[in-house]
């Protein structure tokens, strides 16, 4: 199948508009016909992933759209760099590096894309409303764009992000189309115990089970009881980094799903998966590389922390101070930090031993000083964080880690994970 083009398109591809947007248009085109796309798609917005330094490719790329004269076509934000750009004394990598992460970042803005350096940009004060097309890119945005917003973007890796954002266009397939939102395969979490359902953990780990078994289809989840988007975020994110989930379904919870019928398209699942407590404790052991003793820092944040997870930290510590030889880090966008500087909240996370990181996160930038054993509340963070940056990490409930921060050895409470 050859994607048919409209007259803009085209245009777009002949170079009328210049070098730069012709070349994402080839980029767009090939894509789109690999994927078996009819067409290509508007989109109204778009989320750069790419904006991490990962090797001189992905700056030799973006310096020649810049060089082009390219600009993007739709509201464009970006995702988090290599460096926190308020706090640069934060980074211990590279210095050679750390100029070429700065460059990279400031392509990205000349681009025209606006620098929120958040890998959760449905925390800004604009975000895509139910059915509006966008190309977002990192996992755990995209899942969230899909699954709560009811936003509708397929999973864009680097470099085909920036296309759709300099372009406007998208290939109209995968989770763009109606057909490939439907729900496959069920898990059935009615059997967990109350108390655990109602814990904010039930949700990392749930996404770690679900990511495992279901792959890249789009599950449908049944029996969660009311959740915030702080959960949902979570939930989603570790469904993402164990699998290839770009969407589920939380059945009376996410707006595509206010039954299990409607999920499922009116159809069968293909399979139904009771979920245990076993399979939440093994799920939190898999993301665990050590069990206890001493630990050396929390990280907090991943996918970065909203102004109310950053408040609950705050009250868990109950003006308590981090262990003397712990560090303690929660990374945030800097929308969200400037107004948790605002309201008092960032003075009581300073208080208590905890650096609030900006424009990028604790496992994919040398910004711990120690050598870890690390204890997160993320499972995110726990699944990368040992090949990205070679620690042991400790997953557990933030309860638990604002525990074991406070103690500096880890803290368990192991009804929680009991039953």
């Amino acid at each position: 199948m050859t994607v048919e083009l409209t007259k803009g398109d085209r245009a777009l591809l002949a170079g009328r508009s210049g070098e730069g947007l012709a070349l994402a248009m080839r980029v767009l085109v090939a894509v789109a016909n690999a994927m078996g796309a009819a067409e290509l798609l508007h989109i109204s917005g778009a989320h750069i992933d790419g904006c991490l330094y990962q090797g001189r490719v992905g700056l030799d790329f973006v310096e020649r759209l810049a060089a082009d004269g390219a600009r993007v076509r739709v509201p464009t934000t970006l995702n988090v760099g290599s460096i926190d750009l308020l706090h640069p004394e934060l980074y211990r990598g590279d210095p050679e590096e750390a100029r070429a992460s700065r460059r990279l970042m400031q392509m990205y803005e000349d681009l025209g894309c606006r620098p929120t350096w958040t890998c959760a940009p449905y925390q800004l004060a604009v975000r895509p409303a139910l059915g509006e097309q966008v190309a977002w890119a990192e996992s755990n945005a995209i899942v969230f764009a899909n699954s709560v917003l009811g936003a509708r973007t397929h999973r864009y890796g680097d470099f085909l992000d920036v296309c759709a954002a300099l372009t406007g266009r998208a290939p109209a397939a995968g989770l763009h189309l109606e057909k490939n939102r439907r729900a496959e395969i069920v898990f059935d979490v009615s059997g967990l115990p109350p108390a655990l359902l109602a814990s904010d953990v039930v949700f990392p780990t749930l996404g770690h089970v679900i990511g495992a078994g279901a792959g890249n289809a789009v599950p449908a989840i049944v029996g969660l009881p009311a959740a915030t988007e702080d959960q949902l975020k979570a939930l989603g994110a570790a469904a993402a980094a164990a699998g290839a989930v770009g969407m589920f379904h939380a059945v009376g919870i996410t707006p595509e799903a206010p039954d299990l019928a409607t999920a499922l398209h009116g159809g069968a699942a293909r399979a139904t998966i009771e979920v245990t407590v076993a399979a939440i404790r093994r799920a939190r052991d898999e993301l665990s590389t050590l069990g206890s003793g001493t630990i050396r820092a929390v990280c907090l944040g991943t996918p970065h922390a909203s102004l109310s997870e950053m408040e609950r930290v705050v009250e868990l510590l109950a003006g308590r101070q981090v262990a003397h030889d712990t560090e303690a880090y929660i990374s945030t966008g800097r929308d969200i930090a400037a107004r948790a500087a605002a309201s008092g909240i960032a003075a009581g996370l300073a208080a208590a031993g905890f650096t609030v990181v900006t424009d990028t996160c604790t496992y994919v930038s040398p910004v711990l000083r120690t050598g870890g054993p690390v204890m997160t509340d993320s499972a995110k963070w726990a699944y990368y964080a040992p090949a990205n940056i070679g620690v042991d990490v400790i997953f557990g409930s933030l309860r638990e880690v604002i525990e074991s921060a406070v103690a500096g050895r880890v803290c368990r409470d192991e009804s929680l994970w009991s039953g």
